[in-house]
C-alpha cells in the first residue's frame, strides 16, 4: 500500500507596489520584485500614475510576479488610508475604472490580470461593512470574473468574493498586530506595526504552518494565511522582503501565487 502523499506547504508573498508619483518616488519595487510572487500595483487613485503603472507590470513581467490591481480611495495626499464617507455605488465605480485601467496596461504588456487587493481605508472599511464589500466583488466580477480577490483573512470581503462566485484568498500581514475579532489594530493605535523583523517573520510562519495568531489580548485567533502582504514603502522594506523570502523557504514552505 502506497504512502499518502502530503501536500507541501505553500503561500503567496505579495507587496504593495507601483506607489510612485510623478517626480515623487515611493518604495523600492525594481529590488523587491525578485522576492515576492505577487505585485498589488495602485491604480492611480491613492497612488501611482499610467507610467508608473507601466514599468511596473513590465518589471513583474521580467521577474515572473503575478500582477494584480491595488485599486484605493481617491486621496494622493492621505495615500488612501483616511476613511471616507463613500456609497457602495461610488465604490463600484471607481472601483470598476481603476480595475480597467490597470487591466488595459496589462493587456497593451502582454500580461493577464490575476487578482485584485482593495487598498489602505477602502480595504479596512470592506473588511467589515457588507455593501462596501459586495460593491468591490460585483466590480471584480463584472470585469475581470477570473480574478482572485485578495481579502482580510475571513472577512466580510472574502464572503462578498464567495457569494459573487469569484477566487478568493485569505490575506494576511507580517508586519500588524491582531485584534481578538480577527481585524487589523488600527494604525492611530502605537501598538498596529511589529517592528522586529524576526517577530513578524514568526508570527508569519505560524499563521502558515498552525493557522492560528495571539492577539493583542493575548489570545489566539484562528486564521487562514492564503497570501502574504509585506510592505515596500518602508526604510527596511528590501531586508524585510529577502529575510521572509529566506525564512518561509528554510521552513519548507513554497512560495507561489495563489
Amino acid at each position: 500500500m502506497k504512502p499518502l502523499s502530503v501536500e507541501p506547504l505553500a503561500v503567496d508573498l505579495n507587496c504593495d507596489m507601483g506607489e510612485s508619483f510623478g517626480a515623487y518616488k515611493i518604495g523600492n519595487d525594481e529590488a523587491i520584485l525578485p522576492f515576492i510572487t505577487s505585485a498589488n500595483i495602485a491604480c492611480g487613485y491613492h497612488a501611482g500614475d499610467p507610467m508608473v503603472m507601466q514599468r511596473t507590470v513590465q518589471l513583474a513581467l521580467q521577474h515572473k510576479v503575478a500582477v494584480g490591481a491595488h485599486p484605493g480611495l481617491p486621496d494622493l495626499v492621505g495615500f488612501g488610508r483616511r476613511e471616507m464617507a463613500v456609497s457602495a455605488a461610488e465604490v463600484y465605480a471607481m472601483v470598476v475604472y481603476q480595475i480597467g485601467a490597470l487591466q488595459a496596461i496589462a493587456k497593451a504588456e502582454g500580461a493577464a490580470l490575476h487578482h485584485v487587493k482593495p487598498h489602505g481605508a477602502l480595504y479596512n472599511m470592506a473588511a467589515v461593512n457588507p455593501q462596501l464589500a459586495q460593491a468591490i466583488a460585483e466590480a471584480v466580477y463584472k470585469v475581470c470574473p477570473e480574478a482572485v480577490l485578495y481579502g482580510l483573512a475571513g472577512s466580510t470581503l472574502i464572503d462578498a468574493g464567495k457569494a459573487v462566485g469569484i477566487r478568493t484568498a485569505n490575506e494576511v500581514f507580517a508586519d500588524r498586530t491582531y485584534q481578538q475579532d480577527g481585524t487589523l489594530t488600527s494604525r492611530r493605535q502605537p501598538d498596529a506595526l511589529i517592528t522586529d523583523p524576526n517577530k513578524a517573520v514568526q508570527q508569519v510562519v505560524r499563521m502558515v504552518k498552525e493557522n492560528k495568531v495571539k492577539s493583542q489580548q493575548q489570545k489566539d485567533v484562528s486564521i487562514q494565511a492564503d497570501t502574504v502582504c509585506i510592505h515596500g514603502d518602508g526604510s527596511h522594506a528590501l531586508e524585510f522582503a529577502k529575510f521572509i523570502n529566506e525564512t518561509l523557504t528554510k521552513e519548507n514552505i513554497q512560495l507561489k501565487a495563489v
